[in-house]
């Protein structure tokens, strides 16, 4: 690819031409086979990290009750704590007979009894493990002292995720008249938070196939793990009005993918299902990169600045995956709120660059300022302002 990809720019959104189209002669792109995902299932997503491209995408924004697969959140929010240095791993908790009355063998189950003094990394494999409702109680009551103010941080962690279409009414997914919901696309933003910032902590906690606590040894229902190549967590979820769920993730070859599968109505098509469009996922596409950090595609508007314009410059390497076998063409085109307002500042985010794929869903990366555009003076400005009258 050039350095530069040449864009003809409206206020706010401007188009740039093909990459990768088909050489003479060739035959047209192939699509990839079918994703492996019954009509029966309404909900489902899988997206390709290392891209963000949605591979595979159902109803993504229907809100559904996640019932265990909360218990993610949960691990987030306690790694979130271990990171900051509020909670230890290797503290213990005294398990209380109203913990014990309330919550043990209450649904999933650590099985937890008064008097037992179990650590925080315990807990929290018996979250991840064995979906203990008991387990994830305790967890909140070690960390924050209440239910009530972990419930809090988990919302704000949703909110500060993007999980814009995310409640979180309990701290394990216990049926709470519908006050926990989520959806597909928000769910997909917790596991690639869950993985990507905190993978010593993902690797720790998640993907172990059976726990044993007290001499009593469970199994680990996650459907995937140990059983497709490169699948490594997360989290099923079931309840007789959620259906049965799973929030899932494996790496292979150095890609990343997610997948969410909510409202399936046996626990076999669930975890058949998982395990076919994660290998789907990884059989059918191949990754490559479509332009380096730091090339410039384009520039953007700007207003009452030191300049008319500013150069648009990649924030991160961009990749492309597309179905293994074709070359078809892909679209770019820059998106930003626009003209920007001075002052601009090299390295602020201000536009996505919006790549559609030859039969593939669009998906974007952020874009920023490869330079600084200050404010225009006293003058300028109503030069400018001036200039806007006249046209």
């Amino acid at each position: 690819m050039a350095a530069t990809v040449a864009a003809a720019f409206l206020a706010g959104a401007a188009s740039a031409p093909a990459l990768g189209a088909p050489i003479a002669g060739e035959s047209a792109p192939a699509s990839p086979s079918a994703a492996p995902v019954p009509p029966e299932i309404p909900v489902a997503l899988l997206v390709d990290l290392a891209t963000g491209q949605h591979l595979f995408a159902r109803e993504i924004h229907r809100r559904f009750m996640p019932a265990s697969v909360t218990k993610v959140m949960t691990a987030y929010t306690a790694f979130r704590l271990m990171e900051q240095g509020r909670v230890s791993a290797t503290t213990p908790f005294l398990i209380s007979p109203q913990l014990e009355a309330e919550w043990s063998g209450e649904g999933s189950s650590m099985f937890l009894k008064a008097g037992e003094r179990p650590t925080f990394g315990e807990l929290l494999l018996g979250a991840t493990t064995v979906s203990g409702n008991d387990a994830s109680v305790a967890l909140a009551l070690a960390s924050t002292g209440s239910v009530r103010s972990w419930i809090a941080a988990m919302n704000r962690n949703a909110a500060d995720l993007g999980m814009r279409d995310t409640h979180f009414g309990s701290a394990n997914g216990f049926p709470d008249q519908g006050r926990t919901f989520t959806t597909a696309h928000d769910l997909s933003l917790l596991g690639e938070a869950v993985v990507t910032r905190y993978p010593a902590f993902y690797r720790r906690y998640f993907g172990h196939r059976t726990l044993t606590w007290r001499g009593l040894t469970q199994a680990n229902h996650d459907p995937i793990t140990g059983r497709v190549p490169g699948a490594d967590g997360m989290k099923t979820g079931f309840t007789n009005e959620a259906g049965y769920t799973f929030l899932g993730s494996g790496e292979r070859n150095g890609r990343r993918l997610v997948m969410v599968i909510a409202g399936a109505p046996t626990s076999n098509l669930r975890n058949d299902t998982a395990r076919a469009l994660l290998e789907w996922g990884f059989s059918n596409f191949t990754t490559t990169l479509l332009a380096e950090q730091g090339v410039t595609v384009g520039e953007a508007r700007v207003q009452d600045g030191s300049a008319r314009t500013v150069p648009l410059r990649t924030a991160r390497p961009v990749q492309i995956s597309r179905p293994v076998g074709t070359r078809g063409a892909v679209q770019l085109a820059i998106r930003y709120q626009g003209p920007l307002t001075a002052p601009v500042h090299e390295g602020d985010h201000v536009a996505a660059l919006i790549i559609t794929p030859d039969g593939l869903p669009p998906y974007e990366v952020p874009l920023e300022a490869a330079a600084s555009v200050e404010q225009a003076g006293f003058l300028r400005r109503l030069a400018n302002g001036l200039v806007g009258l006249v046209w």
